[in-house]
């Protein structure tokens, strides 16, 4: 069989990691995961991390690697991936590739634009600006450092905007000029797959999650890292809601009910990410794990 690079992708909450030790199990594999914050140890209850069962049955790579202070990126990600590869297809024709952080499954698949690496200096200017100006002085920034990027970037995603930000002030010219947006050729076959299913469903399940993350010990998961809450590792979804309720902005069940939302929103991103892709095979809870299989060796 020729060697081959199976992408396990969809929304938040749609069991990418059940369907992928699955997947591993019978194809005798190892799992590569594609989450932008997994990667960090300590907080594996805010990131829905692979449980310590599911580590123990199959080998999982990029989990719990980084500390909370470590900085990682999409081009990180593509250079490591790439270097775990030849090792699991020695055992294996087939890796598997997990997670819900399309930009790290895009340079993988697609390959990524070489930006400059970020000094921790330009990085704290960077982020300075949103926490002395909050995100309209971050807007205003990339609008000065970059006009052309500022006029198509989502104006809501801090996160993005600050990235183009740093990458400017690193490379000295704005972060657009460094976008080429070519893909790269790989000299193996790739299979991409989405879990896809109704929105309602999709929102029951993302609800039941957040029930379970905090019967499981959310709280005190967010307390024990609280103090190190100024890390970008920590700026998110589940986190950043509690560390809003110990500073007494909100009660528990606003806390609670928000992360809530919070997460369908980062869900509704993620979908809307992945219809842009047309080489993206969709699958539904159902089907995925036979239909998977099928795609793997009729392809």
């Amino acid at each position: 069989m020729e060697k081959t690079l199976l992408v396990v992708t969809g929304p938040t909450a749609s069991g990418k990691s059940a369907l992928s030790l699955r997947l591993a199990k019978e194809l005798s594999t190892e799992i590569i995961s594609a989450d932008s914050r997994q990667l960090y140890r300590d907080i594996p209850i805010a990131t829905a991390a692979p449980s310590p069962q599911m580590l123990a049955e199959i080998r999982h790579h990029l989990v719990g690697t980084l500390g909370l202070d470590e900085y990682y990126s999409a081009a990180r990600f593509e250079e490591d991936a790439l270097a775990l590869l030849p090792d699991i297809w020695n055992n294996s024709d087939v890796a598997i590739v997990c997670g819900g952080s399309m930009m790290y499954v895009d340079a993988l698949t697609y390959g990524i634009d070489s930006l400059p690496d970020i000094d921790p200096d330009v990085r704290r200017r960077a982020y300075a600006i949103m926490d002395e100006g909050g995100i309209k002085a971050v807007a205003e920034e990339l609008r000065r450092l970059d006009p052309v990027y500022w006029s198509r970037v989502d104006r809501a995603n801090h996160k993005r905007m600050i990235h183009a930000i740093e990458v400017s002030m690193q490379a000295g010219r704005p972060y657009s000029s460094l976008l080429t947006g070519r893909r790269r050729e790989r000299p193996f076959r790739i299979i991409r797959t989405a879990i896809g299913m109704e929105r309602d469903e999709l929102f029951g399940r993302i609800n039941r999650r957040v029930d379970e993350m905090i019967a499981d010990g959310l709280e005190e998961e967010a307390m024990r890292v609280y103090p190190m809450r100024h890390y970008n590792s920590l700026n998110t979804v589940g986190l950043k809601e509690m560390f809003a309720m110990f500073d007494g902005q909100m009660d528990r069940s606003t806390a609670i009910a928000r992360i809530a939302k919070n997460t369908r929103v980062y869900a509704k991103k993620q979908l809307t990410w992945l219809k842009k892709s047309t080489d993206t095979i969709f699958v539904t809870p159902d089907d995925a794990f036979e239909k998977i299989l099928r795609l793997i060796t009729t392809s």
